[in-house]
């Protein structure tokens, strides 16, 4: 949070994005509040990512199947764990099985976070996390204004 407290452009949005693992989300984004409170930035918006961010690519097996180059993925988005995959216990693993171990975290996020759809997020962590973005460019658009 040093970080946020050293930022000297006030007019500056931030959000904060961590996985949720296995902790509960509420502490943990409770706890991330009260540290950016303390950092002088109380507007900074947290965002926890159900289990994983891999979750995210869960919900778009399209974005995944294109970015990984991978047929036949995005069929299988209607199975009932890729309809809510905040519930997905391991996206990451869950993630690397539907691929054949072709998704990395590094290297597979950067190939299929292009082509997320980003109208229509299955994962509700994620459309979260996209509000929070448009939100926080809404607010610096009007402040320009």
């Amino acid at each position: 949070m040093k970080k946020l407290r050293g930022y000297l452009n006030r007019q500056a949005r931030f959000i904060v994005m961590r996985d949720q693992d296995q902790t509960d989300c509420r502490v943990t984004k409770e706890s991330l509040e009260n540290l950016c409170a303390r950092a002088d930035r109380p507007e900074t918006t947290v965002c926890i990512a159900c289990r994983e961010l891999e979750a995210f690519y869960l919900g778009d097996l399209q974005a995944v199947e294109a970015g990984l180059v991978i047929g036949g993925l995005a069929g299988k988005q209607e199975k009932a764990k890729f309809r809510d995959p905040d519930q997905v216990s391991f996206p990451s693993r869950e993630l690397e099985k539907l691929t054949g171990r072709r998704y990395q975290k590094v290297a597979g996020s950067r190939a299929i976070a292009p082509h997320l759809n980003l109208d229509a997020p299955r994962s509700k962590s994620f459309r979260y996390l996209v509000n929070a973005v448009r939100r926080a460019c809404h607010s610096l658009q009007a402040a320009a204004g």
